[in-house]
């Protein structure tokens, strides 16, 4: 079964048979097709039908889909394309380049949703994936095609107005407004409206959605005198483009003066939003934020938003209509920043309840709320550096771990050089800035950071950031063969951070490196786990499983489960060392869940690398060429080959010569290759199916 990664069909899917076989025709028979068409015309519901039912023979790894329709430059297009075909990106070099090899071994169809705003730079990033993917099949919808050779352009035009399918699209969406369906008689009036509204679907929903109010008959009057004035309304615009502007400005006008408001203001969010985010940006003066539910449910009445399951999104051409109304109104500016201000309110809760039970939730709403993050970003970075410098320090941790290590440099970097003086917020953007670097594998420029991180967490004097500037310079060591150097860092960090007298940490307690050291934090136990990594790395096995245990116990009682699953890990890689392969295969089971529950691309990578050597030593030779095989999978998500500490690299080798000696080399490459071509959730589910069996 191909995994298709589309969009949810919020409502029926009317009309459009032969447009969606000539779609589907042309992906048959070109690499790129574009389907081009006006604003509200149904590129975007046309192309999420043919993913549905395209070839699945065709496109062995699946149907990813992107949209672009939220990103306000080119900036993080890539980024949101790597996200869209699950690259984790954890490599310095060029985004593209990595993507292009991320997918030059796939057979994929790729969309890219809305991509009028970003033509030349969407152009150039197609024409690079098409030459490097010889597998790959772009579908590009847009206002406009891309212009490239060998694009293939289906010109979608409205319903016929006078058609059965646009009478059939009013008739549904206004049985969904009434609650039961059109009376035959209304026929005719039905007809009129979708004539009138030159048969494009969304002025037909719109249209549809004053039904409850007017009637189907006082509908069509009421556009009827509307339109008198259409063709005098700025000739130079084609009929089309003015007719829906006009049954998108008479949505507008039927709204109530509260609904219209509060259109205007979310107008600022770019992706989905729930009601709670609605009412704490938009809410004021007039818009009291008890009514905001109310008031959103009359515009998901009004076809003005769209659900979501519990979440709601603005359509582009309704969006850019509320955008152009906050601009009159002259709030723009006090909207985004209460926009922004909710944003850094989440990445400040996120961070406080990061070591705990919500851990793992926090890590997915922070996924979520990825758009709107860099949008409040990009405001910040114009209007408040110092406050930006608070909201990416703060959420790149949780960027880093899931593979948004770009976006995480990119927003860090910027708000240090916007804001370069000393300040309480500098430590946790450098950690934050170091750790990305350190994961991408640039030791070098992760160091200077690393010294400058120090070096601002002495200045500052927080207990917080001392332990976390510690954990970098002990994980920079660890991968770089200093497991000792990391052990001293780490140490030395959490008996000052006991010993500090920092009553606001609650510092009471033994002081050892394996003691309480005041009260648990997410630094201290981070700082914890370098020092079991750095005992593992230096041979010092039975210590090692002592205070991996004892942490996990930890961790275990507060619910946290980052660290916990990197415990794990490491009583995997002791037990596995000290000749118990089948205890070495349920820790990696358990680290491979967490990880998988956090989204942690990377994790899941080290997990099934030291599960495979426990199945090879458990003479497992086919199973442990599958999980390796799926192993690779993950590691080319991350865009470079297997990394972890030093120690790991004899490991694996040891691993895949066990398993081609019981296996064979052609069972053994047979068996790896069946796990390299899989779908990896797929293959991640095996995996931990054959630890389970152990």
């Amino acid at each position: 079964m191909v995994h298709r990664q589309l969009p949810p069909e919020t409502n029926a899917f009317v009309g459009r048979a032969a447009e969606c076989e000539e779609l589907l025709r042309a992906l048959a028979e070109h690499r790129l097709v574009t389907v081009a068409g006006p604003g509200g015309v149904g590129k975007t519901r046309l192309a999420r039908r043919a993913g549905a039912l395209v070839d699945e023979k065709a496109h062995r790894d699946g149907v990813r889909w992107a949209d672009l329709g939220h990103l306000q430059g080119d900036r993080l297009l890539v980024a949101t394309v790597s996200d869209a075909v699950d690259l984790s990106h954890h490599t310095p070099r060029m985004p593209a380049d990595t993507l292009c090899a991320w997918l030059a071994r796939q057979e994929t169809l790729l969309v890219l949703d809305s991509c009028e705003h970003l033509v030349a730079p969407c152009a150039a990033l197609v024409a690079d994936l098409l030459t490097a993917c010889p597998g790959l099949t772009v579908l590009v919808t847009s206002r406009q095609p891309l212009g490239l050779p060998g694009e293939h352009v289906l010109d979608l035009a409205p319903l016929p107005p006078g058609g059965p399918d646009a009478a059939e699209l009013f008739r549904r969406r206004t049985g969904t407004a009434l609650g039961t369906a059109l009376p035959d008689t209304a026929a005719a009036a039905v007809g009129a409206v979708c004539r009138r509204l030159e048969g494009i679907p969304l002025a037909i929903e719109l249209a549809a959605a004053q039904v409850p109010r007017f009637g189907v008959d006082g509908v069509r009057d009421r556009l009827a005198a509307r339109f008198e004035v259409l063709e005098s309304d700025d000739p130079a615009r084609p009929l089309r483009h003015r007719t829906l502007r006009t049954a998108v400005g008479w949505s507008h006008e039927l709204c109530e003066p509260a609904e219209r408001l509060l259109w205007a203001r979310l107008s600022v969010f770019r992706g989905p939003f729930d009601a709670g985010a609605a009412a704490e940006v938009c809410s004021g003066g007039p818009l009291d934020t008890a009514a905001v539910p109310a008031v959103l449910a009359g515009l998901v009445a009004k076809s003005v938003l769209r659900g979501e399951g519990v979440r709601l999104r603005m359509l582009d051409t309704v969006r850019e209509y509320g955008a152009m109304w906050l601009d009159e109104l002259g709030e723009r500016h006090a909207v985004a920043d209460r926009h922004a201000a909710r944003c850094l309110r989440l990445a400040r809760r996120a961070h406080a309840q990061w070591l705990g039970p919500s851990q793992a939730e926090w890590y997915a709403r922070i996924a979520a709320a990825h758009t709107d993050l860099c949008t409040a970003l990009d405001h910040l970075l114009a209007t408040d550096p110092e406050r930006a410098l608070e909201l990416a320090g703060t959420v790149g941790f949780f960027w880093a771990c899931c593979g948004h290590l770009p976006e995480t440099r990119h927003f860090v970097e910027t708000a240090l050089a916007r804001s370069p003086g000393p300040g309480p917020h500098r430590a946790r953007a450098l950690w934050a800035l170091g750790v990305a670097l350190t994961l991408q594998g640039e030791y070098g420029p992760a160091r200077l950071r690393s010294e400058e991180c120090t070096r601002a967490a002495r200045l500052a004097g927080d207990r917080e950031d001392r332990l976390d500037a510690a954990y970098l310079a002990g994980l920079l060591a660890l991968l770089t063969g200093e497991p000792e150097t990391a052990r001293r860092e780490v140490d030395a960090a959490v008996e000052a951070a006991g010993t500090a007298g920092d009553a606001a940490a609650g510092t009471a307690g033994d002081a050892a490196p394996g003691g309480d050291a005041g009260a648990d934090t997410g630094a201290l136990v981070r700082c914890l786990l370098v020092r079991v990594f750095a005992l593992t790395a230096s041979g010092r096995l039975d210590e090692a499983r002592e205070e991996a245990t004892g942490l996990r116990e930890r961790c275990a009682a507060l619910g946290e489960s980052w660290t916990r699953a990197y415990l794990n890990y490491q009583l995997a890689l002791i037990t596995l060392l000290t000749g118990d392969p089948g205890a070495a295969a349920r820790h990696a089971r358990s680290m491979l869940i967490g990880k998988r529950g956090l989204g942690d691309g990377f994790g899941v990578a080290l997990g099934l690398d030291v599960l495979a050597a426990a199945l090879a030593a458990m003479g497992e030779g086919r199973h442990a060429a599958l999980v390796s095989g799926t192993s690779e999978t993950y590691w080319l998500a991350a865009g470079h080959p297997q990394r972890g500490t030093p120690e790991l690299a004899p490991l694996r080798e040891e691993c895949e010569r066990r398993a081609r000696t019981e296996a064979g080399d052609d069972a053994y490459d047979a068996a790896f290759a069946e796990g390299a071509a899989g779908v990896p959730s797929a293959g991640l589910a095996a995996a931990l199916r054959m630890a389970s069996a152990v």
